[in-house]
């Protein structure tokens, strides 16, 4: 039998808030809404980036879609149209999530390319999005004071982008060269975190391109230009990659002196490929059952934690109905599918508070354990299995170290059978427990030690 041990008497870390969403609780021009399930997940960030789909619907977010003319007076509020995000942020609030202001554009499939060229004033665009940040966060033009932490600039301008020119076909958030945008981003930069100090500032929400990643970071450096979060993406169907690439970002940035600046993984999902047989963690089981893709998730949470280099993530997306969605049902809309319990289990995960030490023999688990206040302590437990020709279960004993005994118990299983399902574990005598993980389950232990 295979042990799982929670080592409760070592402090570790904070919990770290990792299940963050890419989109609101509300889509379809406000007629498809989620609050209640984000509410109840606790649901810390959402990241505000292809809001309503392609080109933001046309009114939502995009620094185009907010300022429209461009030939006008940024500084005039009457040149702003913030209708249609307001709406969007009030939402976000009443469901306790915290809005990640993506400052840029959704991707533009369209020939032209005319929402993702480089602005032709990189200094002039800097200005209106001080304009949108004083806007939510001071009260500009009949604004808001939203204390909205966290403003990104831009999102994968890499794709289709050499260091000189693009790729027509490829470019589709970002029609330029390489040196344009690092131009945008250190302007950008540099007169948003002069105009608001206490703000968090970042990008650049790269694909993929380490090389790229890092090039940037040191120019920044040589520019002495601060940085106060890096954002980046990645879609894979190995939750030990994503650790693998934290660490990586983790010492690019601790290398060019930025080792207060945050790493966010901006966007994440299962995704096999983005060709012909392209799978998401919502249709990898043909949509019926997605337990898989829901252990995925369940992994990659306790594989983030445990290596401790990523400060926030957001998955991609939460958006209804959509392709990557792995939350929520699209037909009926908005209900609860099993990739929806990860998010809320580490809602409760960081309630507990503290990560404390949790050892497993099994190659294809990831466990990680928290404690919180009077004894009370959690364990998550996920076996994901990207080979679908494994079938057996596994039986596996949990206790804690020391053969401190449990007083109370209960658990909560996800498998390809049972949703979200609780129920009581008989302890044994020297205060561990069994049970049985089939392939592409996750488990929640919520427990509490005996006086």
């Amino acid at each position: 039998m295979d042990q799982l041990t929670v080592k409760r008497s070592s402090a570790g870390r904070p919990i770290r808030p990792l299940n963050g969403v890419n989109g609101g609780p509300v889509t379809h021009n406000f007629r498809i809404d989620a609050t209640r399930l984000f509410a109840e997940a606790n649901i810390p960030y959402c990241r505000l980036h292809d809001i309503e789909g392609t080109l933001g619907g046309g009114k939502f977010v995009d620094v185009r879609n907010v300022f429209p003319l461009w030939d006008l007076d940024e500084n005039d509020p009457a040149s702003y149209d913030f209708t249609f995000t307001d709406e969007y942020l009030k939402r976000i609030r009443a469901c306790g999530a915290e809005a990640f202001y993506r400052l840029g554009e959704t991707i533009d499939h369209g020939y032209l390319k005319a929402h993702v060229r480089p602005p032709e004033d990189a200094a002039k665009w800097a200005r209106i999005c001080a304009n949108i940040v004083r806007h939510y966060n001071e009260g500009w033009a009949n604004g808001f004071r939203y204390g909205i932490k966290y403003w990104e600039i831009w999102n994968e301008p890499d794709i289709g982008t050499s260091k000189s020119s693009y790729d027509p076909a490829r470019a589709a958030f970002w029609y330029g060269s390489r040196d344009q945008f690092k131009e945008l981003f250190k302007v950008s930069l540099k007169h948003l975190k002069a105009r608001f100090p206490h703000l968090k500032f970042g990008g650049p929400a790269l694909a993929g391109s380490n090389a790229w990643f890092e090039e940037i970071i040191r120019d920044l450096a040589a520019a002495g230009i601060p940085l106060d979060f890096a954002s980046w993406h990645h879609y894979s169907t190995s939750p030990r990659r994503y650790a693998d690439l934290a660490r990586n970002k983790r010492n690019i940035l601790d290398r060019y002196g930025y080792t207060k600046a945050e790493s966010v993984l901006g966007e994440w999902n299962y995704v096999k490929d983005f060709g012909k047989n392209m799978e998401y963690s919502l249709v990898v089981e043909k949509g019926a059952q997605n337990h898989k893709g829901a252990a995925f998730i369940a992994a990659v949470f306790c594989a983030l934690q445990n290596d401790g280099t990523v400060d926030i993530s957001l998955f991609y997306d939460a958006r209804l109905p959509s392709g990557m969605n792995n939350l929520f049902s699209a037909v009926p809309a908005g209900l609860p599918m099993r990739g929806y319990y990860p998010f809320a289990i580490w809602r409760d995960m960081r309630r507990l508070g503290t990560q404390v030490g949790c050892v497993s023999t099994l190659g294809d688990v990831y466990a990680c354990a928290a404690k919180g206040q009077g004894g009370r302590w959690g364990a998550f437990v996920a076996r994901y299995n990207e080979d679908n020709n494994v079938t057996a279960g596994v039986k596996v004993s949990l206790s804690l170290a020391g053969g401190v005994p449990v007083k109370e118990l209960r658990c909560h299983q996800t498998d390809e059978i049972l949703i979200h399902t609780a129920r009581n574990l008989p302890v044994n005598g020297d205060g561990s427990v069994e049970f049985t993980m089939r392939p592409n389950s996750f488990f929640f232990f919520d427990g509490c030690m005996a006086e």
